[in-house]
């Protein structure tokens, strides 16, 4: 499983780049704010496991207007990637995506400094 690269973002995290995409338009659940905002990273060349980042908050973009929405900005996503690679995530070999939950403790790091 590749990004498309339109729309994605790179990012340069220790050393490596990456290729990080927020979905512009909310899946349904998404829409509903059943499921929350979630995004995807990868290395941005070469082929590997891709990493898929829940945020605590709705997609930003959500019909019914709840305010818990957080954005997704490049110190959040760096950070995400940082803790995904202690929990075991191998952007470098292939394999399944490897799922994160972004607590709002990471959301909070990242937000005051």
């Amino acid at each position: 499983m590749t990004l498309v690269k339109r729309g994605s973002r790179l990012i340069t995290v220790d050393g490596v780049v990456y290729r990080w995409r927020v979905r512009r338009r909310p899946t349904y659940p998404q829409a509903v704010a059943v499921s929350p905002l979630s995004f995807a990273v990868e290395r941005a060349e070469g082929r590997g496991s891709v990493l898929i980042a829940t945020m605590p908050g709705t997609h930003p973009s959500n019909w019914v207007g709840t305010g818990s929405a957080i954005p997704v900005v490049p110190s959040i996503v760096a950070a995400v990637i940082r803790r995904a690679r202690e929990q075991g995530w191998r952007p470098d070999r292939p394999g399944p995506a490897f799922s994160l939950a972004v607590s709002r403790a990471i959301w909070a790091e990242t937000s005051s400094t």
